[in-house]
């Protein structure tokens, strides 16, 4: 109520958390955009390094080929010319390690089909090279070194060597063209990251800027509702005071009149089951006065008056009498529920466990007869309240279980209790009979019961327990399934206060 009737003229708090929540979850948003920028563009760094890398590693590998086919060229150079063994031990483990690296390479660049047409044709290269070679050195190893010197100077050596440089370089220049591409995707990538990052930077400044601006809006709003409360609190005392006057002079007004139509109906109840107990011995006499017709002069009795003196006067007397005793007790019922409203609590420290043994044990012999168990969940949580209402609150309660348990099954009855903050809940649990969900809450109304009504009852134990349990600040409620069972629960404060001071009565020793 004071939520819309102050905060309705600014910042509403459904709206303040509305906004709140969706800056949150933009903000929220952002920084996933960014985690994800950051995440992808780690992603493409560690691509990128390792694309380098490889690069790095073919240029290496068509380095290291040329350094193999020069140094095999300088070494047959020098064994063609001089003769000498060693020459020729290097020319051949240059040869013998060039394949292996050719290899590797082309492991290398088994994804570039560029590369691979390059390396077919490097490789034919080598191989026309290495035939022309093997010419020089056979001659050279027979003993004619001027004829190898001679086709060494003819040959096309010149030319080859150009063409396998020309090779290599064009490889490189391949894997350098690569690595461009790979650079300009980095810095492409780099460059997508930093404006995702500013975005998403702006975008939670906006978002942070935006949330202080509500904030200080609804504390503005806060601080005048705040104002506004306190001027209403100024009044608010002196109208709980009246109102509760006023509530309390009109109870003790319904109270009077409970009280006053009691005693005005219980005198012509009186009369009534005077002048019924009068029809009786009027009966009787007139029954002896039949008796005595029917052996003397039988021919003067009826049918219809036998009847009416032995039949139809009795049958009608019982009725009434059974409907005075009827009403007798609902007058008492309502004199009780007057007397309870005007009774003064006294509240006092109750411990609650041993008082529910006690109203156990005096009904020990009908929980034995209907070969129940009576359980109690120990300790109960104690109270500082009214004691004959709380008794009369758990005897109604507990009687009631033990009357409606179910002849069908053992009988099992649970007492259990707990603490939440300033209350205290008691459940009473059972086994028994159950209530149809559309009598949970008639069974609490005056003179009203639910089911089969095999039990002796007026149908005010419940209606009298809720009226106590409202008078001491509490509430109950059921839950039932029909033929499954039933909990009641009974909620109190854990210390009474008496609602027409505001103030803690002063608990009885």
């Amino acid at each position: 109520m004071f939520k819309r009737s102050f905060l309705g003229f600014g910042v509403s708090e459904g709206r303040m958390g509305r906004f709140l929540v969706a800056c949150m979850a933009l903000g929220f948003a952002a920084l996933v955009a960014a985690g994800v920028a950051a995440g992808w563009s780690t992603a493409q760094n560690e691509r990128h390094t390792r694309d380098v890398n490889h690069t790095y590693e073919v240029e290496l590998a068509i380095g290291r080929a040329r350094v193999l086919i020069e140094q095999s060229e300088t070494a047959r150079r020098g064994y063609v010319l001089t003769a000498k063994p060693v020459y020729l031990a290097t020319y051949r483990a240059a040869m013998r390690s060039l394949p292996a690296t050719l290899d590797r390479l082309a492991a290398q660049t088994r994804d570039n089909p560029r590369q691979q047409r390059n390396l077919a044709m490097f490789r034919q290269s080598i191989d026309d090279l290495s035939r022309q070679r093997e010419v020089t050195i056979a001659l050279t190893g027979n003993g004619e070194s001027a004829r190898a010197v001679t086709v060494f100077q003819g040959e096309s050596n010149a030319r080859r060597m150009l063409v396998l440089r020309a090779r290599a370089d064009a490889m490189v220049a391949e894997e350098q063209r690569l690595l461009a591409q790979r650079d300009a995707a980095q810095q492409s990538s780099v460059r997508i990251f930093y404006v995702t990052l500013a975005i998403a930077g702006l975008l939670v400044i906006l978002v942070a800027i935006a949330s202080l601006l509500m904030v200080r809006r609804y504390t503005r709003d806060l601080a005048t509702s705040r104002d506004a409360l306190r001027d209403f609190a100024d009044t608010l005392e002196e109208q709980v005071e009246e109102r509760t006057a006023d509530l309390t002079r009109a109870n003790e007004e319904i109270q009077r009149f409970a009280y006053i139509v009691s005693h005005d109906l219980r005198s012509p109840l009186v009369n009534v089951m005077g002048f019924t107990a009068e029809l009786e011995s009027a009966t009787t006499e007139i029954g002896a006065l039949i008796d005595r017709a029917e052996a003397t002069a039988p021919e003067l009795v009826t049918e219809d008056a036998r009847l009416a003196a032995r039949e139809d006067l009795p049958e009608a007397i019982r009725f009434i009498r059974t409907s005075t005793q009827k009403m007798d007790r609902l007058i008492n019922a309502i004199l009780k529920l007057s007397r309870e409203g005007r009774r003064v609590i006294a509240p006092q420290r109750l411990d609650v466990t041993a008082m529910v043994e006690t109203i156990a044990a005096s009904l020990q012999t009908q929980i034995e007869q209907r070969g129940a168990t009576f359980v109690i969940d120990a300790p109960l949580p104690g109270l500082v309240s009214d004691r004959l209402a709380i008794e009369q609150i758990f005897s109604n309660l507990i009687e009631n279980a033990v009357k409606y348990l179910s002849p069908d099954r053992p009988g099992h009855i649970v007492v259990r209790g707990k603490t939440h903050g300033k209350r205290v809940t008691f459940e009473f649990e059972d086994n028994g009979r159950g209530i149809a969900p559309n009598d949970h809450q008639r069974v609490f109304d005056l003179f009203r019961r639910a089911g089969n009504q095999d039990q002796p009852g007026e149908g005010i134990g419940l209606a009298h327990v809720r009226a106590l349990a409202y008078r001491l600040g509490g509430v109950i409620d059921v839950t039932s399934e029909l033929g499954r069972g039933t909990t009641f629960r009974l909620n109190l404060p854990k210390i009474f206060v008496d609602p027409t001071t505001a103030a803690t009565r002063e608990p009885q020793q």
